[in-house]
This record gives C-alpha cells, structure tokens and sequence, in this order.
C-alpha cells in the first residue's frame, strides 16, 4: 500500500477558531509544545546540527522576557528551515526542523504557530508505514487541539 503525500494544507476549523481565540503568548508555547514533539525525528539524525533547537530556544527566550529583535527571530527562523532544506524533502528530520523554524516565527506573528503544528504533523506521517500514518496523525492532530485547550484554559500558560 502507497502512502499519499500529507497535504501541507490542513482545514480544521475547531483548531482554527481557538487560534484566533488565544493569545500570542500562549501560541508560542503551544508552537513549541508541537515541534518538541517531532524534534526527535530532526535530533537523531542530525545530532551535530542545532539550528532547529537554536530556533526553539529562541522562541522560549521571547515567552520567558518578552524581548522581541526581528533580526534575532529571523535568523533562527531562516536557519531552522535551511536544516530543513539541507536534509531533503520528503523526510521525517525536514518536517521536524520546518516545524521548529514556523514555531520561532510565532514571535513575529502569531499566525505562525499552526505552521508548526502542520509540520509536526507532516513529520508524523512521513514517520509512519502507509498503514500507520492517518491514525498517527489523527491521534496527534487530537493531541494537539487539546494541548491548544488546556494551554488556553490555564490560568498562566507555561
């Protein structure tokens, strides 16, 4: 059985309607929460290359301090994705280190941050057998809306 390609284009309107609803801040660390998730799939293969973890930790320093420097968030951003570039389409470790560079561009705008849960759940699929793939992703893609709630819900997002 041939797995299909994982649209990079995903409707979830539930999903949509709580971005909208939350605040930058907490879509950061939900942006983080998923590329953390996937960055295995990244650090395993490439255990000399920080730039998507760099891209991460970026993005917690923004969370931790507020302290926005587009040129600081740029660069992590556009490194992570040349990782990305660097190991090939059509693999788990590109995904992964696409969702990081996404994750860090939250702090630009907060848009951003569903890029980061697609390419999560891109590496996921490209991860998984052809048999495997739709209910890992469908189990993530429920993770990661629950994550959203809680995150959300909480009275201090961490």
């Amino acid at each position: 059985m041939k797995k299909p390609n994982f649209p990079i284009t995903m409707t979830d309107d539930v999903l949509m309607a709580l971005v909208e609803a939350t605040d930058h801040r907490t879509l950061a660390v939900w942006a983080i929460d998923c590329a953390e998730r996937v960055m295995p799939y990244f650090e395993r293969s490439f255990p000399d290359d920080p730039r998507p973890r760099r891209a991460l930790e970026t993005l917690q320093a923004w969370i931790d301090t507020g302290e926005f420097h587009m040129a600081v968030i740029r660069k992590a951003s556009l490194d992570a994705h040349a990782a990305a570039r660097e190991v090939g389409e059509d693999s788990q470790a590109c995904s992964a280190a696409r969702a990081a560079g996404q994750a860090v561009a939250t702090a630009h705008v907060y848009t951003h941050a569903p890029g980061a849960a697609i390419y999560a759940l891109q590496a996921i699929h490209r991860a998984g057998s052809a048999e495997a793939a739709a209910t890992a992703v469908a189990v993530e893609r429920v993770w990661q809306r629950m994550r959203l709630e809680t995150l959300r819900d909480a009275p201090t997002a961490q």
